[in-house]
Parts: C-alpha cells; sequence; structure tokens
C-alpha cells in the first residue's frame, strides 16, 4: 500500500499513483486471491484445460475495469497511450500484483501480452496498431512471444535459425519455437515472433526482424504444451510449435528488415522489471505463510512452537532485509528508466534480474521448510510460486549472460582503478619520506597487540 512506499522513492510517487496503488492492493488482497482458487477449478481436466477460459477471470476483469484498474503498465512520458503512470510508480503495483496468480490478467497487465503491446505501441505503425494493439489493450484477445527455439542455446540471440524469407508480398516461415508463453490459450489471436531475415549479412544483430503471425495462419503446429515442474499453467501454457512454409503478410513486419534485435532490447527492459517486481510481491506472501506457520499453536515441535526456534526467527529476519533490500535495487533500475529509458538502464536493469528472483526463491523455499510435507503440496502456494520464480531464473536471458555482460563493464575500470591505487601508494611513499616514516614502521601497532 501505498504507506509502505519505501521513503527513497517516496517523493517521486504521485498522487494519483499513490491512491491507484491502494486501490491494486485491496483488488489483490480481497478479490484476486480469494479467486485464485476457483481459476484453477474452473480450467478443467485434459484437453478442456486448453479449450475454454474460466469465467471468474471475466468477473476479475469486470471489477478491475470498474475500479480503474487496466493497462497501468505503458510508462508516462514515453506511450501516448500510457494511462500516466511512470515505470515505478508501476512497478510498486506491480509487486502487489504478483502475490496473487489471477491479478495481472484481471488488470489487463499479464505477461506476455505487456511485452507485446509495447512492441506495438513503441515500434508499430498505425495499421498495426489499428488492428492488434487496440484490441490486445482493450483485453479482446491475447497474444504470444515466439523467440526461443529447441534446437540451439537461445541464450544468444544471434543463434536462432527460425527463416523469415521475402516472397513478393509476403514473408514465409519456416522453424520451430518454444516456450511461446501464451500460445495455449483460446483467445491468443498473434505471435511476435523473430527469426532471420538476412543471415548472410555481415552485422550479426541485423540478421533478425519480428513479425506479427496471426496464430490460425496454416502451416502453424503446436506439438505440444510444455510443464513447469509439472504444472502446465493451462490455459496460458508454453508451447512447443513448427512453422512449415508459413505465409505472413509484409504489412506484419514490425518497423523493418534487420530491426529485431533493436525491438527486443526494447521489449525486454520493461518487462524485467516487471518480471522482479512481481516476484517480490510473491516473496511477500511467501513471508507472510511463513509467518502464519510458525505462530500456529497446534505445530509444535520439541515442546515449542516454531516461532520459539532461533533459527527460525533468523528465516524470517533474513527474508525481511532481502525483501527490502532488493525491492530497492529494482525501484532504482525504474527511476533510471523514467529519466534516461531503458537502454541506459541496462545494467541497473540486469542487476535486478539477477538478484530478485534468487531472493524469492530464498524466502520461498524457507517458508517450504517451515510447512514441512504441506510446502511442497497443493495445499499452499509455494509449490508453484517457487517453479513460477525458478523460471525467471531463465527468462529474458539466463542470469550469466547478465552477469558476464555486467562483469564486463566492471572490468572496464579496471585500468583506472588501478592508475588510481598505483597513485595513492606514490603519494603514501612520498608521505613516508616526507615525514620519516620507514617501511617497517607499517602495522607495527599490529605485532604489539595481545590475545
Amino acid at each position: 500500500m501505498s504507506a509502505q512506499i519505501p521513503i527513497a522513492v517516496r517523493d517521486r510517487v504521485s498522487e494519483r499513483a499513490k491512491k491507484t496503488l491502494d486501490v491494486v492492493a485491496k483488488f489483490v488482497e480481497e478479490d484476486c486471491i480469494p479467486a485464485d482458487a476457483i481459476f484453477e477449478a474452473q480450467i478443467g481436466v485434459g484437453d478442456a484445460r486448453w479449450e475454454s477460459h474460466p469465467h471468474i477471470m471475466e468477473d476479475l476483469k469486470t471489477k478491475a475495469r470498474s475500479l480503474g484498474l487496466w493497462n497501468m503498465f505503458l510508462p508516462k512520458g514515453h506511450y501516448k497511450e500510457s494511462p500516466g503512470f511512470t515505470n515505478l510508480e508501476y512497478g510498486l503495483m506491480a509487486e502487489w500484483l504478483g502475490r496473487s496468480q489471477t491479478g495481472s490478467e484481471a488488470v489487463n497487465c499479464a505477461a506476455p501480452d505487456t511485452g507485446n503491446m509495447e512492441v506495438l505501441a513503441k515500434y508499430g505503425n498505425d495499421a498495426q496498431k489499428a488492428k492488434w494493439l487496440k484490441p490486445l489493450m482493450e483485453g479482446q484477445i491475447r497474444s504470444a512471444f515466439l523467440m526461443t527455439e529447441p534446437q540451439i542455446a537461445s541464450s544468444d540471440a544471434r543463434n536462432i535459425e527460425m527463416k523469415i524469407e521475402r516472397d513478393g508480398d509476403h514473408y514465409v516461415l519456416n522453424g520451430q519455437k518454444w516456450w511461446s508463453s501464451g500460445a495455449g490459450d483460446p483467445r491468443c489471436a498473434i505471435y511476435i515472433v523473430m527469426g532471420k531475415s538476412d543471415p548472410l549479412s555481415k552485422e550479426a544483430y541485423r540478421q533478425q526482424s519480428v513479425i506479427v503471425v496471426p496464430s490460425d495462419a496454416k502451416g502453424i503446429t503446436i506439438n505440444r504444451m510444455l510443464s513447469v515442474y509439472g504444472y502446465d499453467d493451462a490455459p496460458h501454457g508454453h508451447g512447443h510449435i513448427t512453422f512449415d512454409n508459413v505465409r505472413v503478410p509484409a504489412a506484419n513486419l514490425v518497423l523493418g528488415e534487420g530491426r529485431g534485435f533493436e525491438i527486443i532490447q526494447g521489449r525486454l527492459g520493461p518487462g524485467r522489471i516487471h518480471h522482479a517486481m512481481r516476484a517480490i510481491g510473491a516473496a511477500e506472501r511467501a513471508l507472510e505463510w511463513m509467518l502464519m506457520r510458525i505462530n500456529d499453536p497446534k505445530k509444535t515441535t520439541f515442546g515449542k512452537q516454531l516461532r520459539e526456534h532461533g533459527v527460525i526467527l533468523e528465516w524470517v529476519a533474513k527474508s525481511r532485509i532481502e525483501i527490502d533490500a532488493a525491492r530497492l535495487v529494482v525501484l532504482n533500475a525504474a527511476i533510471k528508466m523514467d529519466e534516461h529509458g531503458p537502454k541506459a538502464a541496462l545494467t541497473e536493469i540486469a542487476q535486478a534480474k539477477v538478484l530478485v528472483p534468487q531472493m524469492a526463491l530464498a524466502v520461498i523455499d524457507r517458508a517450504v521448510q517451515a510447512f514441512g510435507g504441506a510446502g511442497v503440496s497443493q495445499d499452499t502456494p509455494l509449490a508453484k510460486m517457487w517453479s513460477g520464480i525458478r523460471t525467471l531464473r531463465l527468462a529474458d536471458g539466463p542470469d550469466e549472460v547478465h552477469l558476464q555482460q555486467m562483469g564486463r563493464n566492471e572490468n572496464k575500470r579496471g585500468a583506472a582503478v588501478t592508475a588510481k591505487i598505483n597513485g595513492q601508494k606514490a603519494k603514501t611513499a612520498q608521505l613516508m619520506k616526507q615525514y620519516g616514516v620507514k617501511q617497517a614502521d607499517l602495522g607495527s601497532n599490529i605485532k604489539h597487540t595481545k590475545i
């Protein structure tokens, strides 16, 4: 809630955003979290899980819109379609949405639609916006994002092999994609697809393009839906899809040939912030479940309640520290994006992307441990939360890629800091000579210290 906004960023949050944040928090706590179990029950079993959509979600959407909670994610100052909130302000809202399975979709702020809407809003032409952005923003359709491929190491996007070849007034697509998040939903009308349009280009980052593909185009086969630690995430799902001579109008190409990397980098930056803040929300909810468990008078071990064991209180304290620290890292990245754009905030975004899922996994795991066997069962939300957060260490680029790039960037300071330290050493030597201090005198207090 607005009263819990960290004091370091409070003066950057408008009164309107504070009021909206309070409405979001109340909506999530009183409507979305109680509805999560109903949503799961209404999905159904077997093939029906991919053929229908839980009605309770539409009821939640109706209430959300009546409360003025809709499409809060497009940042102020960057899109004419923006509702007027900054990345920082929406980040605070996303934290609350991350506490619930249904929260983000209920306010039309669910991935991958948010990222896909940003692509169309930022890079799409007027015709593309009218055809796809408008119905997405109205919640009339959903979308999927297709980038990763099963046969190559997709952590290096230059490896992507999906062919996008020009043929008259069409492009023809051939290849495979998997982890096509959102492809299972019967309302999924379009795929945002990245592939190679010019594999012979000498510029490795100009070989790729992004194109919008209707999900019902001839030649598309959904081979299977992938599970995440056993969860199928229906009806959203993650598809393994084959494209066999899929013809798409040339007008569906976004921005232009060879602009794929530019588009994807613009898409993934804000998305990583959204994921990170939702993960913090999940960690907060896990901590609440842990607090409930350790204060349950029926759950005693060795004659004590769980809260009376020192190690348990240590888990609570560490969780509080880690959550609060991680939140500041993410909000710092959001501020950098607001002031200078996603490209200027790549380091801060990468820090958040790496740090937050690891933190959330640690907090959730402590809560699981506190619950014992119940923690890994369906009787708590913890197991599913853990599986979803674990995926974030791979989604939007694995941790190792971000760490390697951050390490390279940090190491660029190596020569400068070496020169600085050597200069300080030289100044020390000069001062030693000036004041008559010998090398042997340095650290003399240590040899006389008694233990």
